[in-house]
């Protein structure tokens, strides 16, 4: 009972409050329609003001943990939930593309949907699972918050059950996402057996400890096997088959909540992994396994940006054209997680820096481009690239959001996507090495090849015309997507707040915790600093968080 008192929950249950706000939010939907019935508008309101709550708390733990890390755990190694400013950031943008989506649905969906209590309650349910997913470096939290994310994924491509394309391509999702998550269990297994922990800072230490006396190859298949679901999340090379389907059939607001958050929260985890790898330098040991896992990143970084580009090529459907492109951003993107494994890399905040920029720069154009497609499919009945023709004639407060999202989405100046990929250039070119130089070429080349599926689109909409009417589209449409192509503008003129705002949530990635708590003392076998939350010995919930000194540098 003396550690149970001694346990601040209070302040606990606080650090985890928007995920509260989320399942509050679905258990209140669930009870709705007994009260207030299922109309769409109703069940819409409630989830709205579920997600404003959580919106709202997610900025208060971001303000609360600042640059500090914690956690609870009953292990002896890492905490099993973990609260950060890396996980507190991405809780705000999930808030925020929630509200977005939610807001397109509102548009296009609100008065033909008889099924609103089931759609929120699994679009919910999904942004729980991705919040779990940046809150965890234990291996069973992984695969748990994985799978939370994606079963209720599976139902929402497949909601619409009259229409065949959506539910084969339901079926096709879960199929895919089965074996993965098969793949991955028996990979977390092989790994638990062998390293005796969940703790991903135990397999770190135990890793670099075999690959220091050669590379032990039941290690290296736990880990591509543990990888597969990472890699599915993110729709990487070869784990990618399933989007360009998924991203057809689904309806369009699926399409687009799909497109950045998933994709976004599989980045955010495979980089708070590697972060641990890569922090663990307090041997000459650890370069034995960084280099091999910085070139296996890195090639299949460079392998889906490839592949979703070529793909791109031949697509005559704009959602199929961009699911691929997706794909190859979500390369460009892997390759920030390259740097945080090569120990060239001086500054640690740099990668992560670079992603969370390139994150919240993806959600506006993918927002604005997915936005212009929503209009024109609830217009034409079809998203073909024929659909856009004239659209600059039939509605410029359409094509000219749409010109700037795609040429975002090519990297040009002067819109916001050029700063992503700029800054994930920089921290490349700032390793200096063989493979970051390669990285460096191929997201060059395949610059260049996207420009060419991007500008297709941009020429069918302002140099061709085949005399159809004007489109009619709901004013807040308009709005939307016209405010994510002023953010593109914006974002590109102030980049340096934007940047010294990354740089802030990014440090907690190697920073120490800034709550109030008293120094305890760590295991001898990891390098975690244990901090107890009160002066007692025998805390049922110790805090840890990974500490690197300021002034160490990467050997």
């Amino acid at each position: 009972m003396n550690s149970w008192s001694s346990f601040p929950i209070g302040e606990h249950l606080f650090l985890f409050s928007p995920m509260i706000a989320l399942i509050a939010t679905m258990l209140v939907i669930v009870g709705a329609p007994l009260v207030a019935g299922r109309g769409s508008r109703t069940i819409a309101g409630v989830a709205v003001m579920g997600i404003a709550a959580g919106l709202v708390l997610s900025i208060r733990v971001a303000m609360h943990v600042g640059r500090g890390t914690s956690g609870f755990s009953l292990q002896p190694a890492a905490g099993l939930l973990i609260v950060d400013s890396v996980s507190a950031a991405f809780q705000i943008i999930l808030f925020l593309f929630l509200a977005a989506v939610t807001y397109l649905w509102w548009i296009g969906s609100v008065e033909t949907e008889s099924n609103a209590p089931e759609f929120f309650i699994l679009l919910l349910g999904s942004a729980f699972g991705m919040a779990l997913m940046v809150s965890s470096t234990n291996l069973l939290g992984i695969v748990v918050a994985i799978e939370t994310a994606s079963l209720p994924s599976y139902a929402l491509v497949g909601f619409d059950k009259r229409d065949r394309v959506a539910a084969e391509a339901s079926l096709k999702y879960m199929i895919f996402g089965a074996v993965s998550a098969a793949i991955m269990l028996y990979g977390a297994s092989l790994l638990y057996g062998l390293v005796g922990s969940l703790s991903v800072v135990d397999l770190a230490h135990y890793s670099i400890t075999k690959f220091a006396d050669g590379p032990p190859l039941l290690l290296i298949v736990g880990l591509l096997c543990f990888m597969a679901g990472i890699a599915f999340k993110i729709s990487a090379v070869p784990m990618h088959f399933w989007c360009p389907d998924a991203f057809e059939g689904a309806k369009i607001e699926v399409t687009t909540w799909l497109s950045v958050v998933s994709k976004a929260a599989g980045l955010i985890l495979l980089a708070r992994l590697v972060s641990i790898f890569s922090g663990i330098i307090d041997s000459p040991r650890a370069m034995s396994i960084l280099g091999p896992l910085a070139w296996a990143l890195g090639l299949m970084a460079a392998v889906t940006c490839t592949v979703g580009n070529f793909a791109a090529y031949k697509q005559v459907s704009v959602k199929r054209m961009l699911a691929y492109s997706s794909i190859a951003h979500a390369g460009y993107m892997m390759m920030a997680a390259t740097a945080f494994l090569h120990p060239a890399t001086n500054q640690y905040a740099t990668p992560a820096s670079a992603l969370l920029i390139y994150i919240v720069i993806y959600l506006f154009m993918n927002l604005g481009a997915f936005g212009v497609t929503a209009m024109i499919v609830w217009h034409e009945g079809n998203d073909r690239i024929d659909s856009f023709t004239g659209l600059i004639r039939r509605a410029p407060w359409l094509a000219v959001p749409m010109v700037i999202c795609l040429v975002s989405l090519v990297g040009l100046p002067p819109l916001a996507g050029f700063l992503g990929k700029w800054w994930i250039l920089l921290v490349l070119g700032s390793t200096g090495t063989p493979l970051a130089w390669i990285l460096i070429t191929v997201l060059a080349i395949n610059t260049l090849i996207s420009l060419y599926f991007y500008m297709r689109l941009v020429v069918v909409m302002t140099l061709r015309d085949d005399g159809r009417p004007e489109v009619k589209c709901p004013i807040g449409g308009v709005a939307l997507v016209n405010a994510c192509a002023a953010m593109l503008l914006i974002m590109f003129f102030f980049a340096q707040p934007m940047r010294a705002a990354a740089d802030r949530y990014a440090n907690s990635f190697y920073s120490t915790s800034s709550a109030k708590i008293t120094q305890g003392d760590a295991p001898a076998s990891t390098s975690i600093q244990s901090l107890s939350v009160s002066d007692s010995d025998d805390t049922l919930f110790p805090i840890y968080v990974q500490r690197i000194p300021p002034t160490q540098e990467h050997r």
